[in-house]
Formats: C-alpha cells, sequence, structure tokens
C-alpha cells in the first residue's frame, strides 16, 4: 500500500504507483498527469488493466487520441474557436474546422506536471500541479491548476481538479481515460452493458457542436436508462451516430453529485463493474470511434471501439450558450470539481 515513484530516463518521465489493501493499482504520470493504467481484481481473483495506454511513454508526447489525458482549460468543443466575456472576444486554435477541441494545439496532457505524493498509506494519492500564464491557449488569466489522484480502500479512484484565475477565466477540465473492463488489450467494449441517469441530451450537429436544444432522450439510441450493450444501438442509422462512427454524445445527467452514480459500466466476462459519480451537469460519453491501430501496452493495438470515454463536463460550447450551465469563473475563485470511479468485482 502507498505511493511508489519510478524515473525512467529514457522518456524523462517519472510513474507513480498507488496500491490499496484489495490489490488495485493506479499509476499515473507526470508527463501531462496521465492516467497511465489501472488494474482492477477479476472474478478470478486476478488483475486486469481496464484503461488503454501507450506502451513507450514518449508517445504521450504527440497524444491525439487524449489517452489517459488530463483535459484543459476547457475540454470539448468551442464553436468558432472563440467566445465572448465580459465584453471582449477571446480567439482560440482552429484545430478541429473552425472549432476548438480540447483547448487548441498546446495542450495540458502533453506538458510536463509538477508532482507531489501525499494521502495516506491505506488512501494514497498523488497531485499535479501545473501554471498557465495568461493568454495560454487564448484563454484570459494566469491560472495555478492542481490535480490529485487519489485511491481510496473502497477501490475508487478520484480525480480531484482546483483553478484559480487572476482574471474571469473559463474552467472546464475532465480526463479523458479509455476503459475496458475486459482488459485493456481485449478487443471492443460492445459487449459491455452501460446505465446512465440521464432523460436528455444536447443533440449536436456534423461537426458536433450542439444545437443548444436540450431533447429527450426516449426512442432514441442515446437511452441507457434501462441498461443495454453499448453495441445494441451503436451501429444505428440515428445521424449523430453515423457522422461519427459510434456514440459522441453530451448526456445531461439527472442527479449530479456523490450520493448516487451517474452511470454504471460492467462487464460479465470479467466481473467488473464500475460505478461513476461527479457533481458537474454533464458527461461526454465516446466510444472510441477514431481509435486506428495505436500501439497499446505490451504491444497490443487499440482499433475502433476498443475503449470507452466518460468526460464529465460542462455541455460542450457552454461559452456560446447561454441557456446552458456557465462555466465561467470569477477571478480569485476556486474552481473545484471531483469525479469518482469505484469499483466493484462479482465473484459468482
Amino acid at each position: 500500500m502507498g505511493v511508489a515513484a519510478t524515473y525512467l530516463p529514457d522518456s524523462q518521465v517519472t510513474l507513480f504507483t498507488l496500491v490499496n489493501e484489495n490489490q488495485m493499482e493506479l499509476t499515473v504520470c507526470d508527463l501531462g498527469a496521465v492516467l497511465y493504467s489501472l488494474s482492477v481484481p477479476d472474478r478470478f481473483g486476478k488483475t486486469r488493466d481496464v484503461v488503454l495506454g501507450y506502451e513507450d511513454l514518449n508517445s504521450y508526447r504527440n497524444n491525439d487520441p487524449g489517452l489517459g489525458a488530463v483535459i484543459g482549460r476547457n475540454v470539448n468543443r468551442i464553436s468558432h474557436a472563440a467566445f465572448t466575456q465580459n465584453g471582449r472576444t477571446f480567439y482560440l486554435d482552429k484545430n478541429e474546422g473552425e472549432n476548438n477541441l480540447h483547448s487548441g494545439f498546446d495542450r495540458y496532457f502533453e506538458r510536463m506536471w509538477k508532482a507531489a505524493a501525499g494521502g495516506t498509506k491505506e488512501e494514497p494519492a498523488v497531485s499535479f500541479r501545473l501554471h498557465s500564464p495568461d493568454g495560454d491557449q487564448g484563454f484570459p488569466g494566469q491560472a495555478d491548476i492542481q490535480v490529485t489522484y487519489t485511491l481510496t480502500k473502497e477501490n475508487e479512484v478520484k480525480i480531484s481538479y482546483r483553478a484559480v484565475s487572476d482574471q474571469d477565466t473559463i474552467f472546464n477540465m475532465t480526463n479523458h481515460s479509455y476503459f475496458n473492463l475486459r482488459g485493456h488489450g481485449s478487443g471492443t467494449v460492445e459487449d459491455q452493458v452501460l446505465w446512465i441517469d440521464a432523460d436528455a441530451y444536447t443533440p449536436a450537429d456534423q461537426a458536433c457542436i450542439p444545437t443548444g436544444e436540450i431533447r429527450s432522450v426516449w426512442e432514441t439510441p442515446m437511452d441507457f436508462r434501462t441498461p443495454k450493450r453499448i453495441g445494441r444501438d451503436i451501429g444505428s442509422d440515428e445521424p449523430e451516430l453515423q457522422w461519427g462512427g459510434g456514440y459522441n454524445q453530451n448526456f445531461v445527467l439527472n442527479d449530479p453529485g456523490y450520493e448516487n452514480p451517474f452511470a454504471i459500466l460492467s462487464c460479465e466476462e470479467s466481473g467488473i463493474s464500475m460505478e461513476m459519480y461527479t457533481d458537474l451537469p454533464g458527461v461526454q460519453v465516446y466510444t472510441g470511434n477514431y481509435l486506428n491501430g495505436e500501439n497499446g501496452k505490451g504491444g497490443c493495438r487499440y482499433e475502433k471501439w476498443a475503449g470507452i470515454c466518460f468526460e464529465t463536463q460542462y455541455f460542450p460550447d457552454t461559452p456560446n450558450k447561454p441557456a446552458f450551465p456557465a462555466s465561467f469563473v470569477k477571478a480569485g475563485t476556486a474552481y473545484e470539481t471531483s469525479t469518482i470511479y469505484k469499483f466493484h468485482t462479482n465473484n459468482s
């Protein structure tokens, strides 16, 4: 139990491995503050690494799929790569057509962060810190950002975010880990079962920019209120699924908070299930539609649908959609949020 640090001179990064009393192991890295691996006991008493990651750590320096990535300052898309705040328009990188995706070209998850181990022996933690100067990625205000990973004795991976800026700005951060509860190199997630506590989603155009509507999931492939296989409707003729090659939708959560999970993913073969909690209003569910043979850990190759992301967030394009919950944060006010992934194993 506790935290072990391993410096790797070839890639000039440090891996931090957190271990709890239940054989769970979480490994994170100071390059990008990425979540590198997560080993969970299965129904047979063995452990399985349930997140996708690169074999070569240097690949995280050009991590286009965002494997294990911490996204900031803003996750997801901002239309026309611009927004107006306090009467001033701020211009961002156009790195996805005419729009901004995950804050542009100079990404937090490809930078070196300062790391510090903490927590307790029973519940180890690692915190990563990054200073973001005024104008970084086009956003206003210099900001001090901290991301903390904690592995609890209840088999929870807790990711906590805290950021403060000296100017009014936007904060909307998330983690982009791809989960596969059968194991990271075991094929697609189509047979895994997903439940989402969401009566509505935000429909989007072909560029994944929300229309501004809040639409019921009823009689759509986005209805996961009754647990179903991810693959059941993934090939539907629903235009949004056709455009994206699978799921890439923002769900409007019914009851954000830490009392009840907003989603549960489960795998019958491994016996592993994962409950998810957040205080944010939405989650982007993305089924790895653009994975295309990335070289993964242990010689695996990650093809389309090899993992699923749960990006807790304010809604996409929130800065340009006044009706959506606001991601603006006042100068000197702390942005704070946490996302929790809680694991269970069914041994029967």
